[in-house]
C-alpha cells in the first residue's frame, strides 16, 4: 500500500513538474491586464509591465479592452500584436520567433505560418513559374496581423489601444476569443 502512496506522489509530482515547464518563463501572464483590469493612462496608454521583466521573459500576454495581445522582446525591440494567429487563431504566444529573409517572424504553432513582428504581414515561400529555374522566394501577403503601438516610459511597457477604423484579418479570432479566459482552443 505504501508502495501504491508513493508511486502516486511521485506521478503527481511528474505532472507538475511537466505543467511547469510547459507554461515556462517564456509565457508570462500579466495577471493584472489578463483580467480585463489594466492601467490605462491619461494618454490613452495602457500598461503592460515592467520593461525589465518583460526582456527577462522575452514574451508576455495581456488583455487590451477583453483583447488577447502578446508582447514579445526580440533583439533588442519591443513587439506587440494580436495573440491569435489571423489563419485559424492559433496561440501566437507559444510560437517560436525565426529570421525570415532578415526579418524577425513569429511562426504559429498550430499551421507554422509566419508573421512579422514589425508590421504583421504574413509570409510565404512561393515560385514565380515564369522564370526559366524558379526558385521559392519569400513574399509578403499583406498585413494580416493587428499589430499594436509599443511605447516605453520610465521602465514601463504600455500599448496603444488598437485603431478599430481599420480591420485585419486576426481581427476575426481576436474578438471570438474576446473575454474568454485563459486561450479557451488549445490544440
Amino acid at each position: 500500500m505504501l508502495d501504491l502512496i508513493i508511486l502516486s506522489l511521485h506521478f503527481f509530482l511528474c505532472f507538475l513538474i511537466s505543467v511547469a515547464i510547459w507554461r515556462g518563463p517564456k509565457d508570462v501572464d500579466l495577471h493584472s491586464s489578463s483580467t480585463g483590469t489594466v492601467e490605462r493612462e491619461p494618454d490613452g496608454l495602457i500598461l503592460i509591465g515592467k520593461e525589465d521583466d518583460i526582456k527577462r521573459s522575452r514574451r508576455v500576454t495581456a488583455k487590451v479592452d477583453g483583447r488577447e495581445i502578446v508582447v514579445f522582446y526580440h533583439e533588442g525591440k519591443f513587439h506587440a500584436l494580436d495573440s491569435r494567429c489571423y489563419h485559424e487563431g492559433g496561440p501566437l504566444r507559444l510560437g517560436e520567433i525565426e529570421d525570415i529573409d532578415g526579418q524577425a517572424c513569429i511562426v504559429c504553432p498550430w499551421h507554422k505560418y509566419k508573421i512579422t513582428l514589425e508590421t504583421g504581414e504574413g509570409l510565404y515561400e512561393g515560385i514565380n513559374p515564369l522564370e526559366p529555374s524558379p526558385t521559392p522566394k519569400w513574399q509578403s501577403k499583406g498585413v494580416k496581423q493587428r499589430i499594436h503601438k509599443v511605447t516605453i516610459d520610465n521602465g514601463n511597457v504600455y500599448v496603444s489601444p488598437p485603431d478599430l477604423s481599420v480591420s485585419f484579418d486576426s481581427d476575426y479570432f481576436a474578438d471570438k476569443y474576446k473575454n474568454s479566459g485563459d486561450l479557451a482552443m488549445e490544440k
